[in-house]
């Protein structure tokens, strides 16, 4: 068998594999890449109309409103968006399980909506783009696991895809529109393969930071990076005399702070801690609709002191490394949001055609094995009893 066959055969059984898989996460990853577009037209309660005096109001009493709309619970943290967004109060919870995010207007603290993770559709396509509709646990290896052999296959691909002499080479780059349609299968599984092979990677590799520690840590560490990639939120010193009465007051202090530091912001995410072990954590935005271009500031919730912190997810953007932005980066790179509209358009297009791989590669399979065998002449001889009547 020759080196070209091996690698049709171990990318044919890898494509059986998983390609049920790198359909259904491709097709899910369609759907999610105008999802802030689409959100933007059909959920009007994610924006306000600011006031002429426009004055935005505390964490303490965006939290103290949006805790009366869910009874029993408690806010975990305030994110304030540019001044047309509503600012958005979050409640998670892992035992029992929950998720919650209370709109609230920043500028008068009335609630404008509750929404629940379990009755959001595009929640319920991003389980299915992580996890497959499965158990987290089993439904990330099943992911990252086909996204790993997606990835090998897209080697194997471009093995199989290389032309033999410049004659061929003309076949590869474009489809045979006007012959017969197995042709145009063909055609289409290899050159729209090999166009989206670039953009295919990137999906791969970013998709694998989030589907193996092993692959996201080795990725942090070959691009220089140290220590741990792990976020951890660095703790609050207990013995320390508290300046303020209650951990929401420092919350309000330190929103206070950041304020004045970054007046340009285009948003700020602070959390509200809950054990007094707990720092105040936070992080400033300088560009709206992406999560990369961010400052990560830690503070003491007794003494409002500033932590520091290690890793991507610390300190300012500007001052990051190479390691630590493109972590940052890994979102937004895998959206395509990193390249604004356009970005999420060639990132529609190209899982389009990530989920078409597997149904041509399945059809082309299935033409070869279903061919008609040549039916072969056989020349039978005549029976005894018929020659003695000739």
């Amino acid at each position: 068998m020759t080196f070209k066959k091996l690698i049709g055969k171990l990318h044919l059984y890898l494509g059986l594999t998983s390609g049920i898989v790198v359909f259904m996460v491709s097709l899910t990853g369609c759907i999610l890449a105008f999802e802030q577009e689409i959100k933007s037209f059909t959920q009007p309660y994610m924006y306000v109309v600011p006031p002429a005096d426009a004055r935005v109001l505390p964490p303490s009493v965006l939290q103290a409103s949006a805790e009366k709309a869910l009874p029993g619970k408690q806010a975990n943290g305030v994110l304030y968006g540019v001044p047309t967004r509503n600012a958005e109060v979050g409640f998670y919870n892992f035992d029992p399980e929950y998720y919650y995010v209370v709109y609230v207007n920043p500028y008068t603290a009335e609630v404008q909506k509750v929404w629940n993770e379990d009755g959001d559709f595009f929640h319920f396509i991003l389980h299915g783009h992580y996890y497959l509709w499965l158990p987290e646990k089993i439904g990330q290896v099943v992911v990252a696991s086909s996204t790993l052999i997606f990835l090998v296959m897209l080697v194997s691909g471009l093995v199989l895809w290389w032309p033999k002499n410049k004659s061929a080479a003309k076949q590869r780059f474009s489809v045979k529109w006007d012959a017969a349609w197995r042709r145009k299968n063909y055609d289409m599984h290899n050159v729209f393969g090999f166009y989206m092979m670039s953009i295919g990677f990137i999906f791969a590799i970013t998709g694998l930071v989030w589907g193996f520690q092993w692959f996201s840590q080795s990725l942090y560490t070959v691009t220089g990076g140290k220590g741990s990639d792990a976020y951890y939120n660095p703790t609050s010193d207990t013995t320390a005399l508290s300046v303020v009465s209650k951990p929401i007051q420092a919350v309000d202090k330190a929103w206070h702070m950041l304020q004045k530091e970054y007046p340009g912001n285009k948003g700020i995410n602070i959390s509200i801690p809950h054990l007094k072990s707990e720092s105040i954590y936070s992080y400033v935005n300088f560009r709206a609709g992406t999560y990369y271009k961010v400052d990560y500031n830690y503070f003491d919730q007794h003494t409002l002191k500033r932590i520091k912190a290690v890793g991507p997810y610390s300190g300012k953007y500007n001052e990051a490394n190479f390691a630590n932005t493109l972590r940052r980066m890994n979102y937004d790179i895998h959206t395509g949001a990193i390249l604004g509209l356009p970005g999420k358009i060639l990132a529609f297009c190209a899982s389009l055609i990530c989920a078409s791989l597997p149904v041509t590669g399945f059809i082309i399979w299935w033409g070869r094995n279903k061919k008609k065998k040549p039916v072969k002449k056989t020349y039978k001889t005549m029976k005894p009893d018929l020659v003695n009547k000739i």
